[in-house]
């Protein structure tokens, strides 16, 4: 009688657990708005912008973001369902805000964009204030009111 290979057994035990262990964090993160750090140093005396910046201004603007209205940039490919889903969220929250935008954009079309953005996977949704700066970001299907919840503000301090 032969002994069960013992080494095999550990190694399909440690990729279960590893690939379980992944699943779990990234259903954690899935959906969850995240605050993007503002990278930026602060604007010199003469009102200059670093470098950075100005890239992701003129990625934004190139799709269509206009400064001065908060927008929300939906990045969505034709065969992704759960962009469906977050199309329909968006729908009904902008819908009811005054002074948000939304904006689809297809990461086909726009790659180049969608990777200056740093945009991985779709459905991936920017929160986009005001003065230009993106303020959140989720990717997944989003939940409708930590959306709400965080569009308020941002179109209330555009409408001042």
């Amino acid at each position: 009688m032969q002994s069960p290979n013992l080494t095999g057994l550990a190694v399909l035990v440690a990729v279960l657990a590893a690939a379980t262990a992944l699943g779990w964090w990234r259903r954690g993160r899935d959906g969850r708005l995240r605050a993007v750090r503002d990278r930026r140093p602060a604007a010199g005396t003469d009102g200059s912008v670093a470098a950075g910046d100005v890239r992701h201004a003129a990625t934004l603007a190139a799709l269509g973001v206009r400064p001065g209205a908060v927008t929300v940039v939906q990045f969505s490919a034709p065969v992704c369902a759960p962009c469906r889903a977050t199309r329909r969220i968006l729908d009904d929250v902008t819908g009811g805000l005054d002074g948000v935008t939304l904006l689809e954009v297809g990461v086909d079309e726009h790659l180049d964009a969608a990777r200056a953005l740093d945009v991985w996977r779709t459905p991936t949704l920017l929160l986009v204030d005001a003065g230009g700066r993106i303020v959140r970001r989720v990717t997944g299907v989003p939940d409708r009111d930590e959306l709400l919840a965080a569009l308020i503000p941002l179109a209330a301090g555009a409408r001042r």
